[in-house]
């Protein structure tokens, strides 16, 4: 095998792993968020917490405004829409999920273990 066809090969190897990982944070981030769907039915105040997050996001701009107003439109949906969207696999929500207002939403001991869990799911499925 020459050397440039070895290099090749190295080279998709990174970019597959790379893209690995991109795809483990995306399930971790799913499942996460997930998780917060799941606490939006039982806990009311994490849906305030966010929405009063979202509102200084717009006040302050702290984050740039079309995220702050994208996250501000999701979360003036009814409740059920706005579970749907927390765990959709469209790339507006991919997005979108990459600034969520819901930071803090689970524990830490929670948290951990969500993403042990995704983990060893992703590397039986790889």
């Amino acid at each position: 095998m020459g050397v440039p066809r070895l290099r090749t090969l190295v080279q998709r190897a990174v970019e597959c792993k790379e893209m690995n990982r991109h795809r483990l944070a995306e399930e971790r981030s799913i499942a996460l968020h997930g998780a917060v769907a799941d606490r939006l039915s039982d806990d009311g105040a994490v849906l305030e917490r966010a929405r009063t997050r979202v509102h200084k996001w717009l006040e302050t701009d702290e984050v740039a405004t079309y995220w702050a107003q994208e996250w501000d439109r999701v979360l003036s949906k009814p409740l059920a829409e706005i579970q749907a969207f927390l765990v959709e696999r469209s790339e507006h929500a991919t997005a979108l999920r990459q600034m969520t207002p819901f930071a803090g939403a689970i524990d830490p001991r929670t948290r951990w273990r969500i993403w042990r869990d995704v983990r060893q799911t992703f590397e039986q499925s790889s």
